[in-house]
């Protein structure tokens, strides 16, 4: 139980902020040079939406593994498509 609670918070906090910056980078290249600031407000909210889907999977899932594993790679993948876009 306590690993679910980590990986909800720290998995969660992980896979919503890689996420955010993602969409950020993918708003300003892809939307024609959108500008950082808006691309950051319309991000935001989606990140809430994220870290709360995170903290339902991560009870959700059949194991703790899985639920690490859930979190965890698609946050990682967010980050380096992220930083290859910025």
């Amino acid at each position: 139980m306590l690993s679910r609670c980590v990986a909800a918070v720290l998995g969660g906090y992980a896979l919503a902020n890689a996420l955010s910056v993602a969409a950020v980078a993918i708003f300003a290249v892809g939307f024609n040079g959108m500008a950082r600031s808006d691309a950051v407000l319309v991000a935001m909210p989606l990140s809430f939406v994220v870290y709360t889907g995170a903290v339902m999977w991560a009870f959700a899932a059949r194991s703790a593994c899985a639920a690490w594993l859930g979190l965890g790679v698609p946050a990682l993948l967010a980050g380096l498509g992220a930083w290859a876009l910025l």
